[in-house]
């Protein structure tokens, strides 16, 4: 008898049925200081409707991760610019290493890209313990600019 294949992450939205396993997303101790808690991102994704697209990772039944995406905002707040990228992304502290956050990443291309986008963007706190080296492996570049303190990068989606 031959062993099913394992599952595969996927993306769902938030919803009753999940919303406790959303908000028992943990990162490392350590890295708390790089990104907010589930609970802070489903907050403001309920006060920016129109521009939060946030979703539990899952691997089969699973919750592994927690990201949440920016699509189409203003992103100097005058109206010369539209950006949409990764807003958040915490993978739970015994899920890391596993390829959940390449994957996290790859599926906000693919709606940034199903809406017309050419570009990705994230921010990340510099430092030990920091997603920056995740970040540049995946190809993202800094764009040499800060926002809030924190590095912004692009990843290039054409």
């Amino acid at each position: 008898m031959s062993t099913p294949p394992p599952p595969h992450p996927r993306l769902v939205e938030i919803d009753p049925a999940n919303i406790d396993a959303a908000l028992g997303i943990r990162v490392h101790p350590d890295q708390e200081f790089a990104v907010s808690p589930v609970v802070k991102s489903l907050a403001e994704a309920y006060v920016h409707p129109g521009t939060a697209w946030p979703r539990l990772i899952l691997d089969g039944e699973r919750a592994v991760g927690f990201l949440m995406a920016f699509l189409d905002i203003d992103w100097f707040g005058d109206g010369r610019e539209r950006r949409s990228g990764l807003w958040r992304l915490n993978i739970a502290a015994g899920e890391q290493g596993r390829g959940y956050g390449r994957f996290a990443v790859e599926s906000v291309a693919a709606e940034i890209r199903r809406r017309g986008g050419t570009e990705l963007y994230v921010t990340w706190h510099r430092g030990e313990h920091g997603p920056e080296d995740f970040y540049l492996r995946l190809g993202f570049r800094p764009t040499g600019e800060l926002s809030e303190g924190e590095t912004v990068g692009v990843l290039e989606l054409a």
